[in-house]
């Protein structure tokens, strides 16, 4: 299983971003999928997780309200739009999957990882 990660860049804060989680190399249906972001000196944290049917979401606490994970079976691929970015998003950020029917939390679960995109909010 292959994740490819895109969409980060750099954006007022604000403003908004629509990052890209594409996921190939297996049956997409059956994974759940999970944002994770790391900042510069800081250890790896939770964003976003959604279901294998995307019917159920779960969100960190810094981001309630402001992001949103969606899936799109049709084109492998798992969303994660950003929206009223502040600095403090700035980290880059990285999908994550694994073969499991509920939201997955934590990445020791995480079996597959994509590469990471940057994203970068200025004041």
């Amino acid at each position: 299983v292959q994740l490819q990660a895109s969409g980060g860049g750099l954006v007022q804060a604000g403003g908004s971003l629509r990052l890209s989680c594409v996921v190939s190399g297996s049956r997409f249906g059956v994974y759940a999928v999970g944002w994770f972001r790391q900042a510069p000196a800081k250890e790896r944290e939770f964003v976003a997780a959604i279901n294998w049917s995307g019917v159920t979401t779960t969100y960190a606490d810094s981001v309630k309200g402001r992001f949103t994970i969606s899936r799109d079976d049709s084109k492998n691929t798992v969303y994660l739009q950003m929206n009223m970015l502040k600095p403090e998003d700035t980290a880059a950020y990285y999908c994550a999957a694994v073969r499991r029917f509920g939201v997955v939390l934590a990445p020791s679960d995480y079996n597959y990882w994509g590469q990471g995109t940057l994203v970068t909010v200025s004041s």
